[in-house]
């Protein structure tokens, strides 16, 4: 995923976009509520995690702007508020989902997963494709029996393929799915994943097209 993080608390935004990182993520770090509202509204995100007590303009003010604007992008909001009125209020303006501080991050990421799940109206987090299983709870993909000895950006690149199958996606949205804003890398670098991840998927049902001047395709074998 790539997701965007509006949190100005130094600590908890350095520990979740770590975690998040680790896990594969592309995460962009905004410590204030402008900065956030003005990358929300500018680039693409599968996600936004949005903090309510910001400097600037608060949390309420971002997805606010997000939801005139028609963003359909899934907002989990992280608020040490508790009052019901506060979460009601949240979820009226078009908040999907809320986290309470402090909060265990595999509960953060498990919920960014549900959000997402839901989007795509997916019940589960396993997919399967013929004997292909990914499971994208666990971050592993299996062919059969076998699992597919997969790193974190190929496991996240054929996430992204498969979720999308049999339609092209560009490069450059590819790109900024698997990485960070701040990240100096050339379509080599992504070449080279789509490399590596077709020599791991020999066998499977799965193919990844190559469409000359457009992007990459996740096909079926029998498609």
């Amino acid at each position: 995923m790539r997701i965007l993080l509006v949190e100005d608390a130094e600590d908890l935004g350095d520990a979740v976009a770590s975690k998040l990182r680790l896990l594969g993520h592309a995460v962009e770090w905004a410590k204030d509520g402008r900065s956030g509202r003005e990358l929300a509204l500018a680039e693409p995100f599968d996600a936004v995690i949005l903090d309510i007590n910001l400097p600037g303009e608060d949390g309420f003010s971002v997805l606010r702007a997000m939801r005139a604007a028609r963003l359909p992008t899934p907002v989990l909001v992280v608020t040490a508020r508790s009052e019901v009125d506060d979460k009601i209020s949240l979820l009226d303006l078009g908040a999907d989902d809320y986290l309470v501080k402090p909060f265990d991050l595999r509960e953060l990421e498990a919920r960014l997963r549900a959000l997402l799940r839901r989007r795509a109206g997916a019940l589960s987090s396993t997919v399967a494709v013929g004997e292909l299983v990914i499971d994208h709870a666990a971050g592993e993909a299996r062919l059969g029996d076998r699992p597919l000895d997969l790193s974190r950006r190929e496991f996240r690149l054929l996430e992204i393929l498969t979720s999308r199958l049999g339609q092209v996606i560009p490069k450059q949205r590819l790109m900024d799915q698997l990485f960070s804003l701040d990240d100096e890398v050339s379509e080599n670098a992504l070449e080279l994943y789509v490399s590596r991840l077709r020599r791991k998927l020999q066998g499977a049902p799965v193919t990844i097209a190559t469409v000359r001047g457009a992007g990459y395709a996740a096909r079926a074998a029998h498609g």
